[in-house]
């Protein structure tokens, strides 16, 4: 199957020689001359301590992304966007998927080159935003799709998406995608899901908060060359869901508060067979620069499969240790209380910003222990550099923590470039 970028390209190229043979190149190189330019940088130190792994894994990696952005013809942008990841120094492994540095714990930061975006974006109808080709995708909360921005090489999408604002407070997402360019890279045998894909948001802003509902339809094909567990075919699902997210003051504390339910079932070709509900709730309280978040997030398991969210940015849920990127065949209960500092003007930096959490985790069915995780983080922003320094404790326990499950230690030093 060809991908969307592909078949932009080749559209791209058969349709503007017409297109100025017919029209006024003013219009193009108008658009041209408004061009602006897309460059970031990230270098990155990571260390992974796994048990019962004999190595620990070091990598050094650098991310340069460089392309450009036109200005407008005829209600149409075209932007273009490359990414190179750079293996700088280290071992480690890049790709659960193949055998080779088995002996080390996995960092999936791959190098390689690849188009990260392609995509051309029209404005024609009235408060409608229509994107054609590879592109960045992000919904709500990243819980159920997003671009997994953390890691090295980010997920886009080879998709048509519409935007349709029709008033200030209402707005219809819609999404049909053919393939998802995950963050191992176009090498890896995972490194691309093919299929059909449609992602449906309405979302509503209320004076209480906004109120979104969704439904993910996911069919992906069969992949070659990976485990069976790996299969993209296994989490071929349909979900519909609602969220609440909103904020309200309350004296001089400010109140956030979330609640997301999801019912999923088997969709497509996939030959499993499951109806698995998922839900979350979380408080956040805010007072002057200290800030304290109370949360739960549980999604079902049957004992065989428990509820998928392929297209998350998963790093941001379930600890930094990313010990549950795969839900637990018997699920997951995840609890957690964060801190947070945030302050601006300190010292040099524009803003400086501190955060600990603490999640205790067991399994939905059956009530299994699956340990607890603290994480810490550090961050500082200086005009376009972001630094930061931040640490994923995960703890087993011995005797009750299934034997899939094992201490991990995880550290990152990271600085950062966005023009």
């Amino acid at each position: 199957m060809k991908s969307w970028s592909r078949r932009l390209s080749l559209a791209v190229a058969m349709a503007v020689p017409c297109i100025a043979g017919a029209a006024d190149f003013g219009v193009i190189g108008g658009a041209l001359m408004e061009s602006k330019p897309i460059f970031d940088t990230r270098l990155r130190y990571e260390n992974v301590d796994q048990t019962p792994l004999a190595e620990e894994s070091d990598a050094e990696t650098l991310r340069v992304r460089l392309g450009f952005e036109t200005g407008k013809a005829w209600n149409t942008t075209f932007l273009a966007e490359g990414e190179a990841i750079v293996d700088l120094a280290g071992d480690y492994r890049d790709d659960a998927s193949r055998p080779r540095n088995a002996a080390y714990p996995l960092i999936p930061d791959p190098a390689g080159e690849e188009i990260n975006r392609l995509q051309l974006v029209n404005t024609s109808l009235p408060g409608t935003t229509v994107t054609l080709g590879r592109q960045r995708i992000n919904l709500d909360d990243q819980r159920f799709v997003g671009n997994v921005g953390w890691r090295q090489n980010e997920q886009t999408f080879d998709a048509v998406r519409i935007v349709n604002k029709p008033t200030s407070s209402l707005t219809l997402d819609a999404t049909y995608l053919t393939q998802v360019n995950r963050i191992f890279g176009r090498d890896s045998p995972q490194g691309r899901y093919h299929g059909d894909g449609v992602l449906a948001n309405a979302a509503y802003q209320f004076g209480f908060g906004k109120l979104s509902a969704f439904g993910y339809w996911l069919d992906f094909d069969h992949l070659d060359g990976v485990p069976v567990a790996m299969d993209p075919i296994r989490v071929s699902s349909e979900t519909f869901g609602a969220r609440l997210a909103g904020e309200r003051p309350l004296s001089r504390i400010k109140l956030a508060y979330a609640a997301t339910y999801a019912q999923q079932s088997d969709y497509g070709n996939n030959p499993l067979n499951f109806d698995l509900d998922y839900y979350s709730v979380e408080l956040t309280g805010t007072y002057r620069q200290y800030s304290v978040t109370l949360g739960q997030e549980v999604m079902e398991g049957n004992g065989t499969v428990g509820f998928s969210t392929p297209l998350a940015t998963m790093h941001r849920f379930h600890g930094w240790a990313d010990k549950f990127l795969t839900t637990p065949a018997n699920g997951i209960d995840d609890k957690y209380v964060s801190v947070g500092y945030l302050a601006k003007g300190v010292a040099m930096l524009d803003t400086l910003s501190a955060t600990v959490v603490y999640r205790d985790f067991e399994s939905q069915r059956l009530s299994q222990d699956l340990g607890d995780e603290v994480d810490l983080q550090i961050q500082g922003k200086y005009q376009r550099f972001i630094g930061l320094a931040k640490v994923a404790l995960y703890e087993a326990h011995e005797g009750r923590t299934p034997a899939a499950y094992q201490d991990t230690t995880k550290f990152w030093v990271q600085l950062e470039y966005v023009w």
